[in-house]
């Protein structure tokens, strides 16, 4: 994938912000963003990002739109995305349409990916990244009650993992092992909505 073009603060999209939600498997980022989303629903300048993914939507994965590879491909090297990224063999897309709510001045968040950080931030003159992570034993924990792995296999890769984002500008932190409506009033008061 091209890297990202750079602009002076000037030129980037603005003066709205992206939020970034980024974490590892089990986090729990989709409850807590559909808790969000429920506690902004009648806020107008905030919109939650619907991506666009090389694979099929199914019962267990986020409700997104599917697209080609060629299809990805092509927005990719048109530009007409907000942001997109590869991993684990599949294309996402945050569509451009969302920029429009940034340049309004509006708030957009959006699941994302460690790996689309440094376009957002060359991109946006205004990027939160919102880290939603738990200990090691309670990802753990969820992930082996979807069944798909062994707890020990899952213990054994989150071992491995890198479960950190490094240094990187603007994180907000949540450790994820609270009620949802802690973990949500949480959100809502590190992002100061």
């Amino acid at each position: 994938m091209p890297e990202a073009p750079q602009h002076s603060n000037a030129e980037k999209v603005g003066p709205g912000r992206l939020v970034l939600v980024v974490g590892p498997s089990g986090a729990g980022k989709d409850t807590l963003l559909d808790g969000l989303r429920a506690r902004l629903k009648d806020r107008a300048d905030v919109q939650f990002a619907r991506r666009a993914i090389t694979r099929e939507a199914d019962a267990g994965s986020e409700d997104h739109d599917t697209l080609s590879q060629l299809q990805f491909d092509h927005l990719v090297e048109t530009g007409n995305v907000a942001l997109a990224w590869s991993a684990h063999d599949l294309g996402y897309v945050i569509p451009v349409r969302y920029d429009d709510t940034i340049r309004a001045g509006g708030t957009v968040i959006a699941n994302g990916s460690r790996r689309a950080l440094p376009r957002a931030f060359a991109k946006y003159q205004n990027v939160a990244v919102l880290l939603i992570t738990a200990p090691i034993e309670v990802l753990a924990e969820r992930l082996a009650s979807r069944g798909r792995e062994s707890r020990e296999a899952i213990e054994k890769r989150l071992k491995l993992a890198d479960l950190e984002i490094g240094e990187t500008e603007h994180v907000i932190r949540i450790e994820n092992t609270g009620t949802v409506e802690d973990g949500v009033a949480e959100i809502f008061k590190q992002l100061e909505f």
